[in-house]
């Protein structure tokens, strides 16, 4: 069939856009390449969210919590819930690989978790795709190693042993936090000479004094310029060292992923950013297509969350409505 408006994402804010779409009586599907707020799922295990839990709510459902900050396992039961509750068509596992501009919007080429290829069509098509998915590189030899994840989930597996973090934000510092509390053997290894004073304002002198009593080492202003399966390889202020290593987290930061953007037609700019409508969030260069989220942001992703990509969301419906109608009244 052809779907009044396709959502790429089933995030927060791909979640938000389909209950606007459904509530204005739009055909909709939603096409997730992972699990419903996939993004969320690969958060820490026991992590509480920085912001307030109303911030989190979508579609004026109450996030009911046990304290005024949402934990990981919250947000998860709370999306699934709205999910469940307005009956969202969401199709999960079905990765679109490609854009196709079409006389009648998009064709949206699709790869099922079975690996068949299908298309969807569509008149208008919103990508919220966010940006945790696509970690940033360092491209050095090793980092697609057994013993390297851009990804922290728990402390346990690592009890005992020498675990590198590096990266010197918030992730980083609550991983290496919570390594130590566990009894593993931490090192720190950020390229600047200084935490980045980006950290949560609780965690940066609990981190600092860690470091300062000789609980966390630290290796500062050191650039990784290899991993190996028992070491990682930095060049520091004092020389090359080698730091003995079981596992490393390289927790550098996320991007948006904008090939199959730019695959469609989209102008990307130098830091990563995409032009489009503030008024609507449909990009200037291929009408009828929208990005909401943090997608558009390049690498200025830390500007835009939750919060404010469900507005982006409501936005974008509403002049995907005003669209559809303004086409069908010239066809009557």
């Amino acid at each position: 069939m052809m779907f009044d408006v396709a959502i790429i994402g089933a995030g927060p804010v791909g979640l938000a856009a389909a209950i606007e779409a459904k509530r204005a009586g739009l055909s909709y599907v939603v096409l997730e390449k992972g699990c419903v707020v996939n993004a969320v799922f690969e958060y820490p295990t026991y992590m509480t969210f920085f912001t307030t839990a109303e911030r989190l709510e979508i579609g004026n459902h109450p996030l009911i919590t046990s304290t005024e900050k949402a934990t990981r396992k919250e947000a998860l039961a709370y999306y699934r819930l709205v999910s469940a509750r307005e009956q969202l068509e969401i199709r999960q596992y079905s990765e679109v690989v490609a854009i196709h501009p079409a006389p009648a919007g998009f064709t949206l080429q699709v790869e099922e978790k079975n690996g068949a290829m299908g298309v969807v069509e569509c008149r208008k098509c919103i990508v919220a795709t966010g940006y945790f998915d696509n970690p940033n590189q360092l491209g050095i030899p090793g980092e697609e190693g057994e013993n390297v994840s851009h990804y922290y989930t728990e402390a346990h597996p690592f009890w005992g042993l020498n675990v590198t973090v590096v990266g010197g934000g918030n992730s980083a510092a609550d991983a290496a936090l919570d390594l130590y509390r566990h009894g593993v053997n931490v090192t720190l290894v950020h390229r600047g000479p200084d935490l980045k004073h980006t950290i949560k304002y609780w965690v940066k002198p609990d981190l600092e004094n860690r470091i300062k009593e000789g609980s966390i080492h630290a290796q500062l202003g050191s650039n990784v310029v290899e991993i190996t399966p028992d070491a990682v390889i930095v060049d520091a202020p004092e020389g090359r060292k080698v730091i003995p290593t079981d596992f490393t987290f390289l927790l550098v930061g996320y991007a948006p992923d904008t090939t199959m953007l730019k695959t469609a037609g989209v102008q990307v700019d130098g830091d990563g950013r995409i032009a489009f409508d503030p008024s609507s969030f449909e990009t200037l260069d291929l009408p009828g297509l929208y990005v909401i989220g943090s997608v558009y942001a390049g690498r200025f992703t830390g500007q835009v969350f939750i919060e404010n990509g469900k507005v982006d969301a409501v936005k974008a419906i509403n002049h995907v409505t005003a669209q559809l109608e303004a086409r069908e009244a010239v066809l009557v």
